[in-house]
């Protein structure tokens, strides 16, 4: 079935003092329980009934990510002040400035 292709997570909620699971793909959707493995599971009950859902009104259902295609580029703003440090310390290291971001943000 589909929903095992989806991202789901397991963390710990502070706040609730339990444990959450969350789907990526579906942010809206969380389930609270005192074990991970009883948040995982109702997290993934909860996706699979929306997805009944979403099918029966005919509605599209989200992509799983790890089905998606990346081109392993995106574009990102950032202050000319900033831009110059980035190339003043690629120029430096004697690297380009999306070799030296990439491995920044590899980190």
């Amino acid at each position: 079935m589909i929903i095992d292709h989806y991202t789901y997570r397991v963390t710990w909620s502070a706040e609730d003092n339990e444990h959450i699971g969350l789907c990526a793909e579906f942010p809206s959707l969380s389930w609270l329980a005192s074990t991970p493995e009883k948040a995982l599971s109702g997290i993934r009950k909860a996706v699979a009934d929306v997805i009944r859902d979403m099918k029966a009104s005919k509605e599209s259902l989200p992509e799983p990510l790890a089905e998606r295609k990346f081109s392993g580029k995106f574009m990102v703003r950032i202050p000319s002040t900033v831009h110059r440090a980035l190339a003043i310390e690629a120029a430096e290291q004697g690297v380009s400035i999306n070799r030296l971001v990439s491995a920044k943000l590899a980190l």
